[in-house]
């Protein structure tokens, strides 16, 4: 959209709109494009601001409405003690895995030096 302004700008002559403001500045004729092109360039920057616009519309249509303060804060409440609730569960499961872990690791211990005994005994 941005592009679409700049270039109108760019590929336009200045024009004197009042007798009392001197136009100051020209572009180079090659650079200005014919007024017919530059009227279609207008027309096509005019529907894509009306079509931008339409689908602003629509957008805002879709918004869901919103709720009251005591809504909003009956639904953090309900969401900060589910995430408790999550968070406690986390806890209790990472201490499950911790103790798991700490078992395996003795097990695994105990079997190897089950199996270096025989060694050292033999040697």
């Amino acid at each position: 959209m941005s592009a679409s302004i700049a270039y109108l700008c760019a590929k336009t002559n200045f024009e004197q709109v009042s007798a009392a403001i001197p136009v100051t500045k020209q572009r180079n004729p090659e650079k200005v494009d014919p007024p017919d092109v530059f009227e279609a360039n207008k027309k096509e920057l005019v529907g894509d601001l009306v079509s931008k616009a339409k689908q602003i519309e629509v957008l805002i249509k879709s918004l869901p409405t919103p709720e009251s303060e005591e809504t909003q804060a009956l639904r953090f409440q309900r969401l900060e003690e589910d995430m408790q609730q999550a968070n406690e569960e986390y806890a209790t499961a990472l201490n499950g895995a911790k103790d798991l872990h700490a078992q395996i690791s003795d097990v695994l211990r105990e079997m190897l030096n089950e199996s270096e005994l025989p060694e050292t005994m033999s040697g």
